[in-house]
């Protein structure tokens, strides 16, 4: 296990480092810059804001001195006092034979190009830990509802209960989160004010949002659960164990429904990297200051470090929790083996 998981790691650095020359040559391809206007700039005052971000330099150079800026830990001495240029997202003090105040600061970001007092780790420092919660919450309704109404629906195949569910699931499927969010402001906060319609930073303010976006994710979870619970049902093993005098809970609980779980937990990954990073939709509805918004804006701002930083993170959130999923799958099925 420990060969795979450091295997993993070492691809998950093979594939960051191939996103980012993508993402950074596509984001110098596409037409215009961060500083372009409705009313054009002056071109002396042009010359001055790309030789300040070194955006004159050749995209090689940017390159380079972008993602040394990420990788490569530096050192610093005595007083050292942050901008928007060198701002360090780990900051870490060392023992005091390495010098003067000495202390380790690694990955950079750089600054955004929308703020000139403001780094893209500030962005990430402030909006993402809303992002964090939200996407856990949303994450965690949606596991309560999906899971159980998959494998109630499966136990009861072609019943009343079973097209009930179902027909919920398709309703969450069919109507997206842009509607479901309104209409739960207007019934539980603007009719019967049990909730905030907007804001954040109360627990009665994430329960909308987290409700809205989570019950979204909860009919994809019921279905896939409902559907592979039932193909695992009609397997030869199960068969034996109900012929071995097992009651049914035991069947479902210790032997169909660990191995039902599998494609459920496949999609967990994908689904909770999307869900922590932020959901521009949701964010926008109910006024939650969360990452959504500045990676869309940047998009149409060019704030190249905006979306390289959002994208690379995005990217370490997916490939971190596809390696978790793929760890649970040695648990959820003895016969997998990574040794």
């Amino acid at each position: 296990m420990a060969r795979f998981i450091t295997r993993r790691l070492l691809w998950m650095l093979l594939v960051l480092f191939v996103l980012s020359i993508v993402v950074f040559a596509l984001m110098h391809a596409v037409p215009g810059g961060p500083f372009d206007r409705e009313k054009p700039l002056p071109p002396q005052t042009m010359a001055i804001m790309n030789e300040k971000y070194h955006l004159d330099d050749p995209i090689v150079t940017q390159y380079v001195s972008y993602v040394g800026d990420i990788a490569i830990p530096t050192i610093t001495y005595g007083t050292f006092k942050p901008d928007a240029a060198k701002d360090y997202l780990v900051v870490i003090p060392l023992p005091a034979f390495f010098g003067d105040q000495a202390t380790l600061r690694w990955i950079n970001f750089g600054p955004t190009y929308k703020s000139r007092s403001r780094s893209v780790n500030d962005i990430f420092r402030d909006n993402l830990p809303v992002s964090f919660q939200l996407g856990v919450a949303a994450l965690g309704i949606a596991m309560m509802l999906g899971i159980p109404l998959g494998i109630f629906s499966a136990l009861n195949r072609n019943t009343i209960y079973d097209y009930i569910g179902m027909g919920i699931a398709v309703m969450g499927v069919s109507v997206p989160v842009i509607i479901t969010a309104p209409v739960l402001q207007y019934i539980f906060g603007v009719n019967l004010k049990w909730v905030p319609v907007t804001g954040w930073g109360s627990f009665q303010q994430m329960i909308l949002p987290a409700v809205a976006l989570g019950f979204v994710n909860s009919a994809l979870l019921a279905r896939l659960t409902r559907a592979s619970l039932l193909q695992v049902l009609n397997e030869d093993y199960i068969r034996t164990a109900r012929a071995k005098g097992l009651s049914e809970r035991a069947v479902i609980i210790f032997h169909a429904l660990k191995n039902g779980l599998i494609p459920v937990v496949t999609v967990l990954g994908p689904l909770f990297a999307a869900l922590v990073t932020g959901t521009f939709v949701v964010e926008v509805i109910f006024a939650i200051p969360g990452m959504g918004r500045f990676f869309v804006t940047s998009i149409s701002g060019r704030d190249y470090p905006v979306i390289m930083g959002t994208i690379l993170l995005y990217a370490a959130f997916l490939v971190i929790a596809n390696l978790l999923v793929d760890i649970m799958y040695a648990w959820l099925d003895p016969r997998i083996r990574y040794d």
